[in-house]
C-alpha cells in the first residue's frame, strides 16, 4: 500500500500541502509536498549516517546493497501494478526494468567486495634516499558525503530512487537524498519502503537514505544549495539540469553536477552497407526509434547517410515502417506538449521535407519521420536538437568528405553509431577519430537503445549529452563519482582505514 509521505532519515514525514500523481486511468493517489524544511532535516540525516555508514566495511555495504535488491523485488507486484497505471509503460518493461535496477545493486555489492575500485597505492618509506629520504605513502579513494539525486521522468526505477545514482553512491559509503520525481510518484513510494525495510533489517543508520516527493522548483534549489551536500547526480532535460548544474556552480563551496541531459545519438550509414542492408537496417531503426514511445535518451534520432538510390530506398522502407507503429502514450502530458513542439519546429525549419506524419494528443503520440540535407542540417543548429520521442530525421549528404563535416559539427552525445561493412572500413578509420570526440560510446551495426550495466559501459559524453565528460551514469565506474582520493603519510598502523592494511 501506498504510504503518501516522504521518508526522511527513517520517519515518514506528512505535510500541510499534497499533490495527485497523474494515472492513466483509474483514481488519483495524494502525496505529501516537499518543502525546504524537509530538505534541511533529510541532509542534516545524511550527515550524521556519514559518520558510521561512510566508514563502513566493504561487507557490510555489500550486504546491504544486497538486502536493497531483495526488498525492491519483494515489491515487484505492487509496483508493476502503479507503475502502469502512472506512467503507460507495459507490463513487460516495468518487470524487465525493475530487474535492472535490483541487479545493479547485486553488481555493486560484488564490485565492492573485490575492492579494485579503491585504487590503493603504495610507496614505501626510503629514508637513505639522497638528497632527501621519501616518506611512506599510502593512497586510497575515499567517500565524498552525501550525494543528492533527482529522478528521472523516462526511468521510474533504472534511473530514479532505485537508479545507478543511487547505487554508486551508497556502495561508495555515501548517504542518499532522492527528490522523487512527480511522474511516478507512486512507484517512488514503494521504493522508499523497501529501502526503509533494508535499512532495519541491516542496522543502518536511517539518515542513509532518504526521498522527498513533490513540490516546487525552490525544493530542488534548496537541495542543490545545502551546504551539507557534497555531489549531485540529475538525469532530465538540458534546461532543468543546465539550471541546477549552475547553481552547483555558484555555491559559496561549489559541488559537482554529473547530470545526463539527453541526446540525438546519430547513426552514419557508410556505402556499402547502406547498399547491402540498408531495408534491414531502416526496419531495425524504426523498432529502436519507436521502442517505449522514443522515450529514451539513447534513442537515435539521426540518420546520415550519402545520397542516391539507396538513400531513397531507405528512406522509403523506414517511412513503411514507422507507419505500422501504432499510436503510443507518453510518460507525462507534460512531455507529450513537449514532442508536439519539438515535432512543430522541425517540421516548420526550412529545407525540411516531411516524409510520415501521424497525429498526438494530450498523452499519446506516433512517430514522425523528416529528411534534409547535409547542408541544410548544418546551417540550422536547431536540427541537430533533442526531440524526446518518436521522431527521427534523415539527413542525406552529398558525399564522404560532408559526412565527415556533418560528424564534426555535432554537439556532445550519449551515443554514435556505425553501419559499416568490410569495404567502408577507410571511411570508417576516417569518421572514428572524430566520434570519439563526440560521445561517450561508439556502436558498429547496432542501435543505441539498451544500455548494458557492467564494467566497461560508459553513459555520458561531452556537453550537452551530461555535464561531465569524464564520468558515467551507468556501469561500475559510476562510483568514481563519489569518491576523492586520499594520500596516508607516515600515518601509523593503528589509525589507517583497515583496507589500506
Amino acid at each position: 500500500m501506498l504510504n503518501g509521505k516522504h521518508l526522511i532519515a527513517g520517519e515518514w514525514v506528512g505535510s500541510d500541502e499534497t499533490f495527485g500523481n497523474a494515472p492513466i486511468d483509474g483514481p488519483v493517489d495524494q502525496f505529501a509536498v516537499g518543502t525546504s524544511e524537509h530538505v534541511d532535516a533529510a541532509a542534516r540525516g545524511a550527515e550524521q549516517a556519514f559518520l558510521t555508514y561512510g566508514y563502513s566495511s566493504r561487507a557490510d555495504r555489500a550486504t546491504f546493497l544486497r538486502q536493497i535488491a531483495t526488498e525492491i523485488e519483494a515489491r515487484g507486484d505492487e509496483i508493476t501494478a502503479i507503475g502502469i497505471r502512472e506512467t503507460g509503460l507495459p507490463e513487460m518493461r516495468l518487470n524487465g526494468e525493475r530487474g535492472r535496477a535490483a541487479g545493479q545493486f547485486r553488481l555493486f555489492a560484488d564490485y565492492l567486495e573485490a575492492g579494485d575500485y579503491l585504487d590503493r597505492r603504495h610507496d614505501k618509506a626510503l629514508p637513505d634516499r639522497e638528497p632527501l629520504p621519501r616518506p611512506d605513502l599510502r593512497l586510497m579513494q575515499r567517500p565524498i558525503g552525501p550525494v543528492a539525486v533527482f529522478g528521472a521522468s523516462n526511468f521510474p526505477l533504472a534511473f530514479s530512487a532505485a537508479g545507478g545514482d543511487t547505487a554508486a553512491a551508497l556502495a561508495a559509503g555515501c548517504p542518499v537524498v532522492v527528490r522523487g520525481h512527480t511522474a511516478h510518484p507512486g512507484i517512488s513510494d514503494l521504493i522508499a519502503q523497501a529501502f526503509h525495510a533494508a535499512i532495519e533489517e541491516c542496522g543502518i543508520h536511517p539518515g542513509v537514505f532518504s526521498q522527498i516527493q513533490g513540490g516546487d522548483y525552490a525544493v530542488g534549489q534548496a537541495l542543490v544549495n545545502h551546504p551539507l551536500i557534497r555531489a549531485v547526480g540529475f538525469t532530465g532535460s538540458l534546461a532543468g539540469g543546465r539550471a541546477l548544474y549552475d547553481i552547483c556552480a555558484a555555491r559559496d563551496e561549489p559541488i559537482p553536477f554529473y547530470g545526463e541531459l539527453g541526446s540525438v545519438n546519430p547513426m552514419f550509414l557508410l556505402p556499402e552497407a547502406l547498399s547491402a542492408r540498408g531495408d534491414s537496417i531502416a526496419a531495425g531503426w524504426a523498432g529502436s526509434l519507436t521502442m517505449g514511445a522514443g522515450q529514451f535518451c539513447t534513442n537515435p534520432g539521426i540518420a546520415v547517410m550519402i545520397g542516391g538510390a539507396e538513400a531513397e530506398a531507405f528512406a522509403a522502407t523506414a517511412t513503411g515502417a514507422l507507419s505500422d507503429v501504432n499510436t503510443q502514450a507518453m510518460l507525462t502530458e507534460g512531455i507529450a506538449s513537449a514532442f508536439s513542439d519539438g515535432k512543430e519546429r522541425i517540421k516548420s525549419s526550412s529545407g525540411v521535407r516531411e516524409l510520415l506524419s501521424t497525429s498526438c494528443d494530450s498523452r499519446h503520440a506516433a512517430p514522425y519521420l523528416y529528411q534534409t540535407t547535409g547542408k541544410e542540417w548544418l546551417a540550422n543548429s536547431a536540427l541537430g536538437e533533442e526531440v524526446f520521442g518518436p521522431l527521427g530525421m534523415i539527413v542525406v549528404v552529398d558525399d564522404a568528405g560532408e559526412m565527415i563535416t556533418v560528424a564534426n559539427a555535432l554537439q556532445g552525445q550519449l551515443t554514435c553509431t556505425l553501419h559499416l561493412d568490410d569495404a567502408d572500413t577507410e571511411l570508417a578509420r576516417g569518421l572514428m577519430p572524430v566520434l570519439e570526440r563526440k560521445a561517450g560510446r561508439i556502436l558498429a551495426n547496432g542501435f543505441p537503445t539498451g544500455v548494458e550495466v557492467c564494467d566497461s559501459m560508459v553513459h555520458g559524453g561531452p556537453y550537452p549529452a551530461s555535464t561531465n565528460f569524464g564520468a558515467t551514469s551507468v556501469g561500475t565506474m559510476s562510483i568514481r563519482r563519489f569518491l576523492r582520493p586520499v594520500s596516508y603519510q607516515n600515518i601509523p598502523a593503528a589509525i589507517l582505514p583497515a583496507d589500506l592494511l
